[in-house]
């Protein structure tokens, strides 16, 4: 591990638009949003959201450089341009119950898109959410990827995601009392949550999400950047809202801990972990855990980041795409 020293703060690439797009049907009534920006001869990336269920955002492919890289982004199940939508609950689609929404779908989305892309093996970049979609594909298909780049470390474990709706309530009690009252002080909170986005009135799922984003918004405070949740677009925040919590109720639908015990698969697999010390959403143990499984990973701590980052934060994801694209193979 290292601490990041103050690098120079770089810019971002210019707005670039997609020269290619498309629906992919990959299953179960689901039809996945996708675009590719860049240089189409370049070096395949694919960036991964976070959320679950933010869709993605063409702010997050200036990181690449667009000479270089062939940058692909796509929105996972149930949110962006991807059909159905999440936002509601739909009793005449059976895809918008979420039944077919789980992690190790989205991994095969991942797979299908990329034989319909062309792609031999590519780059993964992601963050938060992203990063456990990352982990969990380049785990189940290690052959298919060159090097990993995530800002923001999450497993998703149970553990973790207890700490996020429970655990940190102990720095923010005002709010998180509030986000309890919510459903009611349920026992589960996670659950219940996800039992009111899933309510048959769109009022009740309205208050849940604007619960759920307050509490969200809550943990970030500290990092001086607005509020991220609440200030989506309505249908957006009740499709993350609904996702989210459909996934965190469930554990991501992965066994606990198994991302990190399996880390020894992504052995050959060069990848740059970037976390915020100040992260209170996601500490650091969880990248620091990783690590210690994963020869090939290289941890830099950014002393004054939280779970959204910044110039410092932006400048090792830079550095480290750069580094990649110099001499790799290209897909």
């Amino acid at each position: 591990m290292a601490t990041a020293t103050e690098p120079s703060p770089r810019p971002l690439f210019p707005e670039l638009a997609p020269y290619d797009s498309g629906l992919l049907d990959v299953g179960e009534g689901h039809r996945i949003a996708w675009s590719v920006a860049g240089n189409p001869e370049g070096k395949p990336a694919l960036i991964v959201h976070g959320g679950p269920g933010s869709g993605s955002s063409p702010n997050a492919r200036r990181v690449f450089d667009p000479a270089v890289y062939r940058i692909v982004q796509f929105d996972q199940r149930g949110c962006g341009r991807s059909t159905p939508h999440a936002s509601a609950p739909d009793p005449d689609d059976p895809a918008a119950d979420l039944a077919t929404n789980t992690t190790a779908h989205l991994v095969a989305d991942m797979e299908r898109l990329r034989e319909h892309l062309g792609v031999d093996r590519w780059l993964l970049h992601g963050g938060s959410w992203g990063s456990t979609l990352i982990l969990a594909y380049a785990e189940a298909h290690p052959e298919r990827v060159t090097e990993i780049v995530i800002a923001a470390v999450t497993t998703t474990r149970r553990s973790e995601t207890g700490w996020l709706y429970e655990g940190v309530g102990r720095f923010f009690p005002e709010a998180h009392e509030r986000f309890r009252a919510g459903v009611d002080h349920a026992e589960d909170l996670l659950a219940a949550y996800a039992a009111r986005m899933n309510h048959p009135d769109p009022a009740v799922r309205e208050r849940a999400a604007a619960d759920w984003c307050d509490w969200e918004d809550a943990v970030l405070s500290g990092e001086g950047q607005g509020t991220p949740y609440a200030d989506r677009p309505d249908a957006a925040r009740l499709a993350m809202v609904r996702i989210c919590a459909h996934y965190f109720s469930q554990g991501a639908f992965l066994e606990e801990g198994a991302l990190i015990r399996d880390a020894h698969r992504l052995a050959g697999i060069p990848g740059v972990l970037v976390h915020g010390r100040l992260d209170m959403g996601g500490p650091l143990i969880s990248a620091w855990e990783l690590v210690k499984g994963w020869p090939d990973a290289e941890l830099y701590v950014v002393e004054s980041a939280g779970h959204l980052g910044g110039a410092e934060t932006r400048e090792r994801v830079m550095a480290a795409l750069e580094r990649f694209a110099k001499g790799a193979p290209k897909g």
